[in-house]
């Protein structure tokens, strides 16, 4: 039933225009000025609202104008009841808001015309509305999407990238790794035969004695068994890296396993080495204060995207805070902590001392498109995609914590085990 407020400080005008109009079904609600039709106004929201021009204290015409302005009640058809006549009246009555007029004293078949040509223009608006947020929801879904898979597109090919170059390395530094104890056999082999020499022909000739000279034979024993000893380490280092690679590659995994949270940390983390070091002299320091974890039942590929979107901001915000503070005392430092929450939760916080944020930032750091980077720098996507990998998709929190100059935490709780987890998929 369509509610209608009347406005009027004439008590004939209101008991005609309430007779009238309850007679058609209406709900009326009536007002004997204007300050006790604002109130009304205010609580009732009516669909449509008569208002008498002439009245004391608030006229119609500044009635008009606070409905008008008020985001609540600026949809409802304000029809403006008056005597007046001149188009100076009426353009006046327009500038304020007013939809519709209507003459005093007031005819009954024009007041029938007047409402419902009022309530249509009211379901009209109504409708529009309701079609431009779906609209609007709409359009930001599209958009949403679209930085989703753009972004995910991007995680997409530097997995196959990391996978590629994992995989080409791979095989050398195995024929290397593999290789480099027979070397060094070898090279033992070939000095025991020289010592053996040296046994059994303890005058050699001057020429080999200038060139056992020349090469400092001693020296040379020595500096081999360090040069294989260093080439073992920087292989087996290589080796891990390539693993590190691999497992990371892991992005295009679509299944739910169960994982080690660390491995996944310490992953992102050798992905992101290079980046470690600020412009090739500051090292941003790791510190690492890992809980005894169980395996964690998650999407793994998903979840390192998570991490190396936090990670990337934090050593963004501390390459800034690298740039404007003049300090030399100023180091860079990240802190990595896990732990065991009751009941079945699992958190990982990720800190840095950077530059912080404003509240009114951490507010806005999860909004879709919301980004302090500079143009350019990023699409306001990372963090948005972040919320949504472990609020959605992990049933778990996600919170951010940040002081301005001090730096940021982003705390992740994510449950040991899923509910719809099957053990089938092992």
């Amino acid at each position: 039933m369509p509610k209608i407020l009347v406005i009027d400080d004439d008590a004939t005008t209101r008991l005609f225009l309430q007779r009238n109009l309850e007679k058609e079904g209406y709900e009326v609600l009536c007002a004997k000025d204007g300050l006790e039709g604002l109130e009304m106004a205010y609580t009732e929201l009516p669909e449509l609202i008569i208002c008498d021009w002439m009245m004391p204290e608030k006229d119609g015409l500044e009635v008009c104008r606070q409905i008008k302005v008020d985001p609540h009640l600026a949809n409802s058809t304000f029809i403006l009841l008056t005597s007046k006549k001149e188009l100076e009246a009426r353009v006046q009555g327009l500038d304020a808001g007013a939809d519709e007029f209507m003459s005093k004293p007031v005819e009954l078949p024009e007041l029938q015309a007047r409402l419902r040509s009022g309530l249509r223009q009211y379901q009209l608006k109504r409708l529009m509305r309701m079609a431009n947020q779906q609209l609007s929801q709409t359009l930001d879904q599209l958009r949403h999407t679209q930085a989703q898979l753009i972004q995910s597109e991007k995680m997409s090919s530097l997995g196959q990238m990391v996978a590629g170059v994992a995989h080409e390395i791979n095989n050398p530094i195995n024929f290397i790794d593999g290789n480099i104890d027979y070397t060094y056999h070898s090279i033992e082999s070939l000095f025991e035969l020289i010592r053996l020499y040296q046994k059994n022909y303890p005058k050699p000739p001057q020429e080999i004695k200038n060139f056992i000279e020349e090469i400092e034979l001693d020296f040379l024993e020595e500096d081999l068994q360090k040069m294989m000893a260093s080439m073992k380490i920087g292989s087996q280092r290589i080796s891990k890296i390539v693993m590190s690679l691999q497992n990371f590659s892991r992005l295009n995994e679509a299944e739910l396993k169960r994982v080690d949270l660390h491995e996944g940390l310490n992953n992102t983390l050798a992905i992101l080495q290079q980046r470690l070091m600020i412009n090739g002299e500051v090292k941003i320091q790791i510190e690492r204060e890992y809980d005894n974890l169980p395996l964690v039942e998650c999407y793994p590929g998903e979840l390192n995207q998570v991490f190396f979107n936090i990670l990337s901001n934090s050593i963004d915000f501390l390459e800034q805070k690298l740039q404007q503070n003049s300090l030399l005392n100023f180091s860079p430092k990240i802190w990595l902590k896990t732990k065991i929450q009751e009941p079945d939760q699992v958190l990982i916080s990720i800190r840095d001392n950077a530059i912080g944020m404003t509240a009114e930032i951490v507010e806005r750091i999860f909004d879709p498109f919301y980004t302090t980077k500079p143009v350019g720098k990023g699409t306001g996507m990372g963090m948005a995609i972040t919320y949504q990998t472990i609020v959605e998709k992990h049933h778990g929190t996600l919170q951010c914590n940040s002081t301005l100059g001090q730096g940021t935490e982003i705390v992740i709780s994510i449950p040991q085990k899923r509910k719809d987890f099957h053990s089938s998929l092992f």
